[in-house]
């Protein structure tokens, strides 16, 4: 993966209809923005009960996008990255159905994991309380077969996700074969999404067990082998995300979109600075994704500490609320029909209560810190929290899912504050400081002071939190200094 600017979006909430349209658009409205794209689920089908995290068949794209054949076509001008959805089939699958009409019998049964599997002598209730649970409720769904027997199936995270038996060999073949898909139609990183379940053993939490690790490194080694890289989508405590990054090709930098909120909110890098000292490198860094922003990544768990206290984690958790005018409230926890209880859902225009200058300084320092950046689309836009298609789901995390149109888009790439976004974004991608050494240089904590030094090449960002004074110089090809923000 090119260490360049990503963009994540949906093909159809971009102000497109089909993979060829938003082919078209990175070609020409976001020209030179993006060294590569990752396409959030645009499989069969992408209006599902989870947004496409439930598809019916993984290896078929909506035909109402395209094809494989348009996939093909965007990644011979762009990377593409793809979403590996590990932990589940969806109920209207047709093994799942055929599990449910033939029960045991069925050619499927070994894919679907049931309780009984897991537990072959019954689970206590302290069996079931040990179990992680990413949403309230029990983690199993019974369903009835056609003789009218039932099975408690596994659902981590809805009664039409269902969970399979990764380690089964009907699991592991179904894997591979949309490895070989994804393979085929040149994509060339995927995401490992919901992986931290995908393993569930007796007398455990069932979440990041040893056993996991293990799993989430035989998939990595099966992509490599086919020339994809592999990045794990995990929400945990910090140092979690450590041990994982040593593992595998990449892994998201969660703790970055809160721990920013805490320098621009309290006028202090501090605990920004903590984190970037023993951070992993091999990371993508990211303010907002399809889902809230995460909480669980910075807070502490059980007798370890976080990397900001529970009483500051719970002021930044309001001040988003009041930011946001109440409309996160609406959209986070028990308020909507949220399957993660562990994050705020909210854009992150708006967790900045709509402060361009703030925004933008966000940007600036994720750009700088170690990591690819990816844009989600909604922040490459400044959006704001759509609370008319919150209102139609009662979904949470649709408030930052909007439907732009394209004419949105037109109006919005016209903006003074686009340009200013763009011109920072072309820094990012293009000079080529970033493909140096980074250095976090000793100031107070009210200032933020990031190099990156390539032999003659530098770029330097200073933020002053105080008065949020934002400052980017970078030598150009003479070895002159230039001035992108902040004084001449």
């Amino acid at each position: 993966m090119i260490n360049k600017i990503q963009l994540i979006t949906y093909v159809d909430r971009l102000g497109c209809s089909t993979i060829d349209e938003l082919t078209s658009l990175v070609k020409n409205e976001f020209d030179g923005l993006f060294g590569g794209i990752h396409i959030l689920p645009f499989f069969n089908p992408i209006d599902g009960s989870d947004a496409g995290f439930d598809p019916i068949d993984h290896t078929q794209i909506d035909p109402r996008l395209g094809g494989w054949d348009n996939v093909k076509k965007l990644t011979q001008h762009i990377d593409v990255m793809s979403d590996l959805i590990v932990n589940h089939i969806s109920a209207e699958s047709k093994q799942f159905e055929d599990y449910l009409e033939k029960g045991s019998a069925s050619d499927f049964s070994d894919l679907i994991l049931t309780k009984e599997k897991v537990f072959p002598e019954g689970a206590t209730a302290e069996d079931i309380a040990k179990i992680y649970r990413p949403r309230p409720g029990s983690p199993f769904t019974k369903f009835q077969f056609n003789d009218g027997s039932e099975a408690s199936v596994w659902t981590t995270f809805t009664s039409n996700q269902i969970d399979i038996d990764v380690r089964s060999e009907m699991g592991k073949a179904y894997l591979d074969n949309i490895l070989d898909t994804f393979q085929s139609a040149g994509v060339s990183m995927i995401r490992l999404d919901a992986a931290g379940y995908a393993i569930k053993k007796a007398g455990t939490s069932c979440f990041m067990i040893e056993q996991t690790y293990d799993f989430i490194g035989q998939l990595t080694q099966k992509a490599k082998s086919r020339g994809i890289e592999v990045l794990v989508e995990i929400h945990s405590y910090y140092r979690t995300q450590i041990e994982i990054a040593k593992r595998v090709d990449y892994v998201y930098d969660f703790a970055l979109p809160v721990l920013v909120l805490d320098c621009l909110f309290n006028r202090s890098a501090s605990n920004l600075i903590k984190w970037l000292q023993v951070a992993p490198r091999n990371v993508m860094t990211v303010l907002d994704t399809h889902d809230g922003i995460g909480i669980v990544d910075v807070a502490a768990e059980n007798e370890m500490s976080g990397l900001i206290a529970d009483e500051q984690l719970n002021e930044i958790v309001e001040k988003i609320h009041v930011n946001s005018k109440g409309e996160s409230r609406k959209a986070t926890g028990a308020a909507a029909s949220n399957l993660d209880l562990y994050q705020v859902n909210c854009t992150y225009f708006d967790a900045l209560g709509q402060d361009r200058n703030a925004y933008l300084i966000a940007r600036a320092i994720q750009f700088f810190v170690p990591g690819i950046p990816q844009v989600y689309y909604v922040g490459l836009l400044a959006g704001q929290n759509d609370m008319k298609l919150l209102s139609e789901t009662n979904v949470g995390r649709d408030i930052n899912r909007h439907f732009y149109t394209i004419e949105e888009i037109n109006t919005y790439v016209e903006t003074d504050f686009f340009s200013d976004f763009k011109k920072l974004m072309l820094l990012r991608n293009t000079h080529k400081a970033f493909n140096g050494e980074f250095k976090l240089l000793e100031t107070q904590a009210s200032m933020l002071n990031i190099t990156w030094t390539n032999q003659e090449s530098w770029a330097m960002l200073t933020v002053d939190l105080r008065d949020m004074n934002l400052e980017i110089k970078f030598s150009d090809d003479n070895g002159e200094s230039v001035v992108l923000f902040g004084e001449q």
